[in-house]
């Protein structure tokens, strides 16, 4: 197997399986993640599913029913991420047939990921959970692994989230901020938000003054047209900005379609596939070409 970094629409076996369902956990899972470059163990605060997004582009099958929320149990977090960093450990997780095909060298944990089938910062736990985490970490002495917020930036000036995120920080955390287009209307279409564009600038802009800050940006084509041009610049200038006033944006992830979307999120007549290699190499360059200060990888 060539172990490489993703641009096609035929991504390696191991960064497809991204279940939140690992063994009889109900929180904590593991998965080889493109982004992480190895193992990355997430926690799952939304497994009611509900989201203040609806990415045209997630996996997550939505009903689209009314579901009760449901409370996150910070004790059961806490055990099974025990458990499951004692496997990493030890090195019993590699046992399980499902990690056959990773390479050696993938065989690494990462990062322990805020992260699952919806906004992490939505949950009334999340600060909970995060020092949580940030204690386990200590226990088992992984100080070089990271604490990652995967977040759609709409919630990251809630007190208590700004709180969780200083923990982060203290625990060689990083925030990886959604941004998914450069306009408004980009955003609504790829996105399908609660929340307006400009707010998500702004928490962005708030979070990444206090601390370095990660971009993800998914590419895709959506409705047969990939991520256009005129959006791209767009984009970049928005960044571009965000920088200027004092956003510490230090690496852009640029990353495509690994796995089949949720069908109930695909709008009408609207289907999501990846972008080839090319297209991202070229969005890269133009990055590149304007923001020069700043790492971008793509998947």
């Amino acid at each position: 197997m060539t172990d490489k970094p993703v641009q096609s629409d035929k991504p390696l076996a191991m960064y497809t399986r991204h279940s939140r369902k690992w063994l009889h956990n109900r929180y904590v899972y593991p998965v080889i993640s493109r982004r992480s470059g190895g193992l990355s163990i997430g926690i799952n605060l939304n497994p009611d599913k509900i989201c203040n997004f609806g990415c045209v582009y997630c996996q997550v099958e939505r009903s689209g029913e009314d579901v009760t929320p449901e409370p996150v149990d910070v004790a059961i977090v806490q055990a099974e991420l025990r458990e499951l960093l004692q496997s990493v450990v030890d090195g019993t997780l590699w046992e399980d047939s499902f990690f056959d095909d990773v390479p050696v060298e993938k065989r690494v944990l990462k990062d322990i990921a805020f992260s699952g089938d919806a906004e992490p910062t939505s949950s009334p736990s999340f600060l909970a959970v995060v020092l949580a985490a940030a204690e386990m970490k200590r226990a088992f002495k992984l100080s070089g692994v990271k604490l990652v917020l995967i977040t759609n930036a709409t919630l990251l000036a809630r007190r208590s989230v700004a709180e969780a995120l200083s923990v982060i920080k203290a625990n060689n955390g990083e925030i990886w901020a959604k941004l998914d287009a450069g306009t408004a209307a980009y955003y609504k279409l790829i996105n399908q938000p609660v929340i307006p564009f400009e707010r998500v600038l702004e928490n962005i802009l708030t979070a990444g003054r206090q601390q370095k800050i990660v971009i993800q940006t998914m590419v895709a084509s959506v409705g047969g047209k990939p991520f256009p041009v005129s959006e791209q610049e767009s984009y970049i200038r928005q960044l571009s900005e965000l920088m200027a006033q004092g956003c510490q944006i230090t690496r852009i992830q640029l990353y495509t379609v690994a796995r089949d979307p949720g069908e109930a999120n695909l709008p009408e007549n609207c289907d999501v596939k990846a972008v080839d290699g090319s297209y991202m190499s070229d969005f890269k360059s133009r990055i590149q070409r304007h923001l020069n200060s700043v790492q971008v990888d793509t998947y």
